[in-house]
């Protein structure tokens, strides 16, 4: 990273990161995901990588029950989109 290039710190819930992750991890098996250029391609690269380091639960064996019940955890509560 460039010394000008300051960085910035975001919050996220483990429920909103996990559903972020797996968005992103899907975006790299073909998922539609709308990208209108390299810049913003790289920088969901680097943001999947960055929920990599900080997540422990996409290498568990029962990651797809872990992403089930943080998909139900986040809409109960934010509610539907």
């Amino acid at each position: 990273m460039k010394d000008h290039e300051e960085q910035v710190a975001l919050a996220l819930g483990r429920s909103e990161a996990l559903i972020l992750f797996d968005l992103l991890a899907g975006f790299y098996s073909g998922a539609s995901l709308p990208v209108n250029d390299n810049a913003e391609r790289l920088s969901l690269v680097r943001l999947h990588g960055a929920l990599e380091k900080a997540l422990a639960e996409p290498f568990s064996r029962d990651y797809k029950d872990i992403i089930e019940k943080a998909r139900i955890r986040l809409i109960a509560e934010f509610g539907d989109a």
